[in-house]
């Protein structure tokens, strides 16, 4: 049924047999959750995910990026990485990270809170220099706090699953509102993905719609992608990347748009190569 080709824009890997959990981490994954990368490349080859960007976990791994970088490695070009890094990481360290197919960094606010995020002007330039990306996961108001810190910097952001606003609050809230006005700065792109993580309605999540079509209308289908969320970690019911596929395609009916969002902006923006144009 899935014809048309994919990038999955945010999934995870975890396969502690061969990539030990990493000691601080606090929360382990089992059972649905353990997501091995071969498991994966079946889960492609089901679905006609061609490329996909794998996002290093905080669950299990934290800052070890080992298991993200072998998948990366074996990939033969069909991966690039999201990694997870101390804040105060450096240039050297980053430029070692690119050369195996990192793209950008993750900043998990919505796990560790606004305040470790808000004078981080230094690595936001070694980004920029770089030209790597950072990628912010926010939920429901955090991002107001961040937004004098995003708009001194040069550095090209990833907005991770739709901002997770708060979905009683009306598209009228000021940190929506704040992420909306992000479209006019050319230098930002979002995530069409985490619906079930900031619904408060089961499966086709009806409440995140005008949310995620809101941000599609904003920033237009150049600035836009799809990710997946696969092995949904914490899920609070059964999730199928199928069924994620469905939901896009009713949300998304125009298929030009869609392949701009399901292909051609993710593999511009992350520079994934293709024989023949698709």
């Amino acid at each position: 049924m899935f014809t048309q080709p994919i990038i999955d824009c945010h999934h995870h890997v975890f396969d502690p047999a061969n990539f030990p959990w990493a000691p601080e981490s606090t929360y382990h994954p089992t059972g649905h959750e353990l997501a091995t990368p071969d498991y994966y490349r079946a889960v492609m080859q089901a679905y006609n995910i061609r490329h996909s960007l794998l996002v290093g976990p905080t669950s299990g791994y934290n800052t070890d990026n080992r298991c993200l970088l072998d998948t990366i490695k074996r990939g033969e070009g069909r991966f690039k990485g999201i990694a997870v890094t101390p804040r105060d990481v450096d240039s050297d360290t980053l430029a070692r990270l690119k050369a195996q197919g990192i793209v950008g960094i993750a900043l998990n606010v919505a796990m560790l809170g606004t305040e470790p995020f808000m004078q981080l002007d230094a690595l936001m330039g070694r980004l920029a220099e770089l030209d790597l990306v950072a990628q912010i996961q926010v939920q429901n108001d955090q991002l107001l706090a961040l937004m004098p810190m995003l708009k001194r910097t040069r550095t090209r952001l990833l907005i991770d699953h739709c901002g997770r606003p708060d979905v009683s609050a009306g598209l009228a809230q000021p940190a929506f509102q704040a992420l909306l006005s992000l479209a006019g700065h050319q230098r930002t792109w979002v995530k069409l993905s985490g619906l079930g993580k900031f619904s408060q309605r089961p499966y086709p999540y009806s409440d995140g719609h005008p949310y995620l079509l809101a941000l599609l209308n904003a920033f237009g289908a150049e600035n836009c992608m799809w990710g997946s969320d696969w092995p949904f970690l914490r899920a609070s019911e059964r999730m199928d990347i199928g069924t994620q596929l469905l939901l896009i395609a009713t949300l998304i009916p125009d298929e030009q748009m869609r392949r701009q969002v399901l292909w051609h902006t993710p593999r511009r923006l992350f520079s994934f190569t293709e024989e023949q144009e698709l």
